[in-house]
This record gives C-alpha cells, sequence and structure tokens, in this order.
C-alpha cells in the first residue's frame, strides 16, 4: 500500500463502482496491481479483470499523443517531398493486411479532432475506411461542425448504406449532417441533368460546395475494387477508364496519374460534387491504409487534393520510393 492510501474493503466498494475504483487507481493514480489488490483486500487476479473489463466496455482511452506520429522523420519526410502541411504515419511492421488496414485507420480517427474546428464543411468521399474511421472515432463534439456526403447513394458491399458514413461520422462528432437524396448514378444523363435541377436537390447540391475540409480515401481500378463491387461502374466502364490511363478514383470519379478526372460514361450520370471543387481546400486529409493505392494516392497528391496524409509506415516508404 502506497503511504497515506486507506484500506478499502470491496464492502465498500461493490458493483460497477468496483471497476471504476480499480480502473482510476491503475491510471490516474499510478498504483499497481498488487498495491490495487492490498488497497481494496482483494486478489490480484479481480483487478486484472477489473481492468479488462474496463477497457472491453470502453471506460478506458488510452492513446498516444499526434505528435508521436506527426514528428516521425517519415511524416517530415513525406511532407517535404510532397508538400503536405502534415503527415500522420503510423507503426504497421509486420502486420497482416488488416491489422495493418485497422491501424491506419485508428490512427486518422484519434487524428482527425485535432484537424476540425468550429465552422467547418466537413466533405465525405464514402466507403469502407471512411465508414470504420468514424466506427474507430472517440465521441468528441465540435461546435458548429458540418458533416457533408459529396457522392450520392448506391449499394455497398459492405453491409452499410452510402449515408451510413457521413451520419455515423456526424453523430461522433456533434454535427449537422446534409445526406444526398438521389443515386450516385443514374441511367442517363438527361435523367441526372433533369434530377440536379429539382429544387430539394439543388439545394443540397449548392450546400456541399460550400465544403473546406474533405476526408476521403482513394480508390483503386482493379477489377474487384468498390466502384465496381459497389455497382457504380460495370466492368466495361472500368476498362474504358483503364484505357483512358484511370489509376484511381476519387469521390466516385476516375482520375489519371496527374488528378485530372478522365471524361468518359459516366461523367454525366453521376450525382455528386464535381472534383474541381475539391483541389485546393483548407484541407484535404487522405487516409491510405494499403500498398494498393500507392499509385491512386500519387494521383491525388499531384491533382492537389491533398494536404494532410495518414498511413503506414510501410506504405510511407514506398510512397518516398516512388517517382513522382
Amino acid at each position: 500500500m502506497t503511504p497515506g492510501s486507506k484500506r478499502r474493503t470491496m464492502g465498500q466498494v461493490s458493483g460497477e463502482n468496483a471497476v471504476i475504483e480499480v480502473a482510476w487507481l491503475y491510471y490516474h493514480e499510478g498504483l499497481n496491481q498488487k498495491e490495487i489488490a492490498d488497497t481494496l483486500s482483494i486478489s490480484r487476479a479481480t483487478v486484472v479483470n477489473y481492468l479488462q473489463e474496463a477497457r472491453e466496455r470502453e471506460l478506458i482511452r488510452i492513446t498516444l499523443a499526434a505528435p508521436a506520429f506527426t514528428t516521425h522523420r517519415l511524416a517530415h519526410e513525406l511532407c517535404r517531398r510532397f508538400g503536405l502541411k502534415a503527415a500522420y504515419v503510423v507503426p504497421e511492421e509486420g502486420a497482416g493486411l488488416e491489422q495493418a488496414f485497422r491501424r491506419v485507420v485508428k490512427g486518422a480517427a484519434l487524428w482527425l479532432p485535432d484537424l476540425l474546428a468550429p465552422g467547418d464543411h466537413l466533405g465525405l468521399a464514402w466507403g469502407r475506411t471512411v465508414y470504420d474511421l468514424a466506427e474507430a472515432l472517440e465521441v468528441t463534439a465540435i461546435e458548429d461542425l458540418t458533416v457533408l456526403q459529396l457522392v450520392g447513394s448506391m449499394a455497398t458491399p459492405y453491409g452499410f448504406t452510402a449515408e451510413a458514413c457521413s451520419t455515423r461520422l456526424a453523430q461522433r462528432l456533434g454535427a449537422r449532417c446534409l445526406n444526398l437524396h438521389a443515386p450516385a448514378i443514374l441511367s442517363s444523363a438527361s435523367l441526372s441533368a433533369a434530377l440536379r435541377e429539382e429544387p430539394i436537390l439543388k439545394r443540397q447540391l449548392d450546400e456541399i460546395e460550400k465544403v473546406n475540409k474533405l476526408l476521403f480515401s482513394v480508390g483503386t481500378v482493379a477489377g474487384d475494387s468498390h466502384i465496381v463491387s459497389s455497382g457504380l461502374a460495370t466492368a466495361g466502364d472500368l476498362d474504358f477508364y483503364i484505357r483512358s490511363g484511370a489509376v484511381g478514383v476519387i469521390c466516385g470519379r476516375f482520375v489519371d496519374k496527374t488528378g485530372r478526372e478522365i471524361p468518359g460514361p459516366m461523367s454525366e450520370r453521376m450525382i455528386g460534387i464535381p472534383l474541381d471543387h475539391l483541389v485546393g481546400l483548407e484541407s484535404g486529409i487522405l487516409v491510405t491504409p494499403g500498398h494498393d493505392k500507392l499509385e491512386a494516392t500519387l494521383a491525388a497528391i499531384r491533382g492537389g487534393y491533398v494536404t494532410h496524409l495518414v498511413t503506414g509506415l510501410t506504405v510511407a516508404e514506398a510512397l518516398l520510393e516512388a517517382e513522382f
């Protein structure tokens, strides 16, 4: 027992309070497990169980401050080479694909609140990366924040709707949420043009052009990519854009290696923000969790969409070794 501490029994501290008491003594008062056991007259095994329960019930938040990742040597090199404002590099050497993905997403979720301010209009390009980021985000209320869905809706292969990304993120940040009440792509250009002129949707499209910060992950042009599996593009569309020089996808639109949108059969049928509205924003926060997105990430940087990058250590190394 530490000097001056008083022995308490579990008769005095019980139930849910016991879990909180043990967590407080361990994390805030710096007592070790034996000292807590002596203080509360319980076994060390019980202390271990209470600490595990506190973590499982998310009563405990354990994190490293952002400078641990943003002042990393590779973070500085990424900023210097690509002209970024900041980069956040997460350790993922030796991790499997899924573990590396989750580490990068968690890093982005930890850093995001630091990059937002009252009055911001944060636009989202939806997908699994952004959805999992929203799920990993700690509840952090930011005054007068608006979250914008930048691309219309469609089916997804991940078990959540497109609107769920923006809605979930807005809930976590205590923000106003504006979703687009229209499909991401229509069957014809004329139908898309007519729908964009509908008063309700026109107001929504005008609103999303207020975006000043962008949160996104790039898509690939692989045959199993999200843009095909979601039904946004057909295999024929994909072949056309690849032949036209596509290396990635940003907000549902195919881009070449310079980051410019490639005109094609989908362009006039889409409902969403034009890509040129996303160039040169106050912040463009790109989350790149895997090596499969290297080429698309470089295109996004070249195109002027990116000011902040979150990625893993080995991906950062590969980006720095790539021709730019």
